[in-house]
């Protein structure tokens, strides 16, 4: 027969294990939420920016580069800003590594309408804190914009060394 300090250390641990599940569980609705808020804002984003491509009168209102642009220039940067913005929402959501959004990315670089778009947004990216994600991904995309630049190879798909995985 269990003694009754034996008992209450049982107990103890059991209750040690159902706070730690709770944790556990309110932790796993927190990421739930938090990938169902990054969906629905996706979705959000990417219905105005189809709304702004087809309708040159809302796509004036997105038009914030430092440029005058034609019309048809403006909805390729749309478009432009929606795959990389998609490339972005799959990665935060946990299905592309940093490693390949690199791939990804890279690929974009590619494109020289991608190319003009990224240029001419630059000074939108400049506003980001430094230690915000959105700014380490925009300044991964200009580095390798830099080295396939600078590259002397027409192999592309090797310039830019992909960065280390975190565990």
């Amino acid at each position: 027969m269990a003694t009754q300090s034996t008992l209450k250390g049982w107990l103890s641990a059991a209750r040690g294990r159902l706070v730690s599940a709770a944790g556990v569980v309110a932790e796993a609705g927190t990421r739930h939420r938090r990938r169902a808020a990054l969906t629905e804002q996706h979705r959000l984003h990417f219905d105005l920016l189809c709304k702004a491509m087809v309708d040159p009168a809302l796509a004036a209102v997105l038009n914030t580069y430092e440029v005058d642009i034609a019309p048809e220039k403006q909805r390729q940067y749309l478009f432009a800003n929606a795959l990389y913005t998609n490339a972005l929402y799959f990665h935060r959501i946990g299905a592309l590594t940093r490693r390949e959004l690199h791939g990804h990315l890279r690929i974009m670089c590619q494109n020289r309408i991608f190319q003009e778009y990224w240029a001419a947004t630059q000074h939108h990216r400049e506003s980001l804190p430094d230690s915000s994600e959105e700014a380490e991904l925009g300044q991964m995309m200009d580095d390798l914009m830099q080295e396939q630049a600078d590259s002397d190879t027409d192999e592309w798909w090797v310039v830019g060394a992909p960065p280390e995985e975190t565990p």
